[in-house]
């Protein structure tokens, strides 16, 4: 069974009709028909927006079966007005196109810089939540695969009976977690992949890989938003990405871009984790910034943790454990997971977005008048709200241009105005 991840649901319920007809796009390899002519389709079962899709699964051969799956997927996620889809072996195969369909909570790591501590948050992550949950860790980044190294972890991968590859499982004292990873299987030389060949080793174990701690996997993406990044996120149902970042302003632009790739990819981003926010000098106890200027309001995402530069991070993470500036995080994830396209928004902020288009601007006029003077003005709509500075300055009297305004996309279809009048 493979499952895509939810997104906002589109206006439209989808008829089995029109999802059969998207499904004769999808070729079976066997025969060269697609699925419906070859009768590797048994099933189609549309319940509002959720779609459920049965195949022949079994019939086809362990090499072609996940790519089939994963097609089947996309064509039934792409029928307008599909909320969720997910594809099943229609004789109760337990074969799946990815494996980590069978996790409860998917939740990947990504930075879109490189030397931020992407891979040190998602190892130090994923110890913290083994604390209460069954973990695994997947490392994806096939160019830099260091989670190993930070686990002190090694090989050899066995195989399971069906020569699927076994995680190799990291313990501390009170608690364990699994780690999959390229840097398990390679013998420490650079690996020089195309992005293809990176694409393919990425969806190979993705789709092998035997896990047994089936509650929460944590995904190490590698830095940017290049191919393998976009078509992970596109392979795999995750349920919310983290983004790390330093407080650097080059590091914020860039990271801001990349919260809006994901959004803009249907991909919930959970919030983000500002790396090396600061540091206290052992030797007068004072604290310190390390970078100069604060652009972290700029992210456009909620901040779930900031965390120091200090030295009890550069220790080995141990399952079960985390230091004290990373242990809210694993809360915060969670919480944030449970519903991923909610937008947490400051209190006193006005929300029109259930407002008929009609009662729109009222609303607006009595909520700006009736604020203190001193306090910003706070809107939530389900559209770009920048023209509606123009209307508050004509309500003032005075150029739109003389207010301080800041607009954030929080999700696709809920954007957050903040903006201080003169």
């Amino acid at each position: 069974m493979t499952r895509a991840r939810k997104r906002p649901a589109s206006d439209g319920t989808p008829s089995r009709e029109r999802v059969v007809d998207a499904l004769r796009a999808v070729e079976d390899p066997t025969t060269g028909t697609d699925v419906v002519r070859s009768g590797l389709l048994a099933e189609v079962d549309v319940t509002d927006e959720i779609v459920v899709v049965r195949a022949g699964l079994s019939e086809l051969d362990e090499t072609t079966r996940p790519s089939v799956a994963t097609a089947l997927e996309r064509a039934t996620a792409g029928v307008p007005g599909v909320e969720s889809a997910r594809v099943e072996a229609a004789d109760g195969d337990e074969t799946t196109a990815t494996a980590t369909e069978r996790f409860d909570r998917v939740i990947a790591v990504a930075s879109a810089k490189g030397g931020v501590g992407k891979s040190t948050v998602a190892t130090t992550l994923a110890c913290a939540l083994a604390a209460d949950d069954e973990v695994a860790l997947f490392d994806a980044d096939v160019h830099g695969p260091n989670l190993p190294t930070l686990l002190d972890a090694s090989g050899p991968v066995h195989s399971t009976e069906d020569g699927r590859p076994e995680p190799v499982t990291v313990a501390g004292e009170d608690a364990a977690l699994e780690l999959m990873s390229v840097g398990l299987l390679e013998s420490g030389a650079p690996l020089a992949w195309r992005g293809s060949m990176a694409h393919e080793a990425v969806s190979e174990l993705f789709a092998d890989t035997a896990w047994e701690r089936e509650e929460t996997l944590v995904i190490d993406l590698p830095p940017g938003t290049g191919d393998v990044v976009l078509t992970t996120l596109q392979e795999v149902p995750v349920d919310g990405v983290v983004v790390v970042t330093t407080p650097f302003h080059a590091s914020v632009d860039d990271t801001a871009r990349s919260v809006e790739l994901f959004r803009d990819e249907g991909v919930p981003v959970l919030g983000a984790v500002v790396n090396m926010a600061g540091t206290t000098c052992p030797s007068c106890g004072e604290a310190h910034e390390l970078f100069p200027g604060d652009g972290v309001d700029d992210l456009a995402a909620p901040v779930l943790a900031e965390v120091p530069f200090t030295p009890e991070l550069q220790q080995r993470p141990t399952p079960g454990t985390a230091p004290d500036p990373v242990a809210p995080l694993a809360e915060s994830v969670r919480d944030a997971a449970e519903a991923p396209w909610a937008v947490d928004a400051p209190e006193g902020t006005v929300d029109i977005r259930d407002a008929p288009a009609a009662e729109r601007r009222e609303r607006v006029r009595e909520a700006f008048r009736a604020r203190a003077p001193d306090e910003p003005f706070r809107l939530l709509s389900d559209r770009d709200p920048s023209p509606v500075v123009e209307f508050l300055a004509d309500l003032v009297g005075e150029p739109a241009a003389a207010f301080e305004t800041s607009v954030e996309r929080r999700t696709p279809e809920d954007w957050l105005l903040t903006t201080n009048p003169p």
